[in-house]
């Protein structure tokens, strides 16, 4: 049995690798990073989220009591939380449109994906992302559903991950999520669970349902378009993932706060 310092140490230091993986917060973890560590720290991802959430929560709070509108309050925002993450996950997004929309060959796809350079796909992507998460929050308004949104919507995207990475094989040999690793099945089920757990405190079992349905149908697909088109997920195909679940998330928080 593990004593409990060494397990909270470990714990600890799983936060602290999970949130360097997915932010640019300045969090040294004490585990070196090789030998499986970043993968078996995966179930910490929802965590990191709800990190990066509240930081956007109290964005725009601080917004909304210096007078701002709900729309000018959720743009700053959304800057704050991709100044937070270092906008990784719309550089994945932004590469895996270019990609997977542009190339004719698997090799192809895969070089139009690591180059930096943006292209009209990865545009196009980026601004239905930011549209659809800012008019989602601006409709949603009141500081504390948007606080409860923002909390669920990052948390529930990064539980996923895990689990996507479990499922797909990587593309390619080095990268991002070949670095990583496979996560091993423990940390697949903790950060599902905490994801999970969060949608059911934050929005309520029904909207929560909801939200897991269309989190489960958008990875099934996108995991579908990166084994066919190019053999498995790479860190850009995640970064994806990671997007389109904070926008259906928001999206559903907004729809039920119209219909009431």
């Amino acid at each position: 049995m593990i004593p409990r310092a060494e397990l909270l140490k470990d714990i600890l230091a799983d936060l602290k690798m999970a949130t360097s993986f997915v932010t640019i917060l300045p969090m040294a973890s004490s585990k070196p990073a090789g030998d499986g560590a970043v993968a078996r720290a995966m179930w910490a991802l929802p965590v990191a989220g709800l990190l990066v959430g509240l930081a956007g929560a109290l964005t725009y709070k601080i917004a909304v009591r210096f007078g701002l509108t709900p729309s000018l309050a959720a743009l700053l925002v959304l800057a704050t939380t991709a100044l937070i993450t270092g906008a990784l996950h719309e550089d994945g997004l932004a590469d895996t449109a270019d990609g997977l929309g542009g190339g004719r060959t698997r090799e192809r796809k895969l070089e139009i994906m690591r180059d930096s350079r943006i292209g009209t796909y990865g545009v196009c992507a980026l601004i239905l992302s930011f549209g659809l998460r800012w008019s989602a929050l601006a409709t949603i308004a009141n500081p504390w559903a948007v606080m409860l949104a923002l909390c669920a919507a990052h948390v529930a995207a990064r539980a996923g991950l895990p689990a996507f990475m479990w499922l797909v094989p990587s593309a390619r040999p080095d990268g991002l999520s070949a670095g990583a690793g496979a996560p091993p099945g423990r940390s697949v089920a903790i950060a599902f669970a905490l994801g999970t757990l969060a949608l059911a405190l934050t929005l309520g079992p029904g909207k929560a349902l909801v939200g897991l349905i269309l989190l489960s149908l958008a990875g099934l697909l996108l995991a579908r378009l990166a084994i066919r088109q190019i053999g498995g997920q790479t860190g850009d195909i995640l970064g994806a993932f990671e997007q389109t679940g904070e926008i259906l998330i928001l999206l559903v928080a907004a729809s039920f706060q119209m219909g009431r």
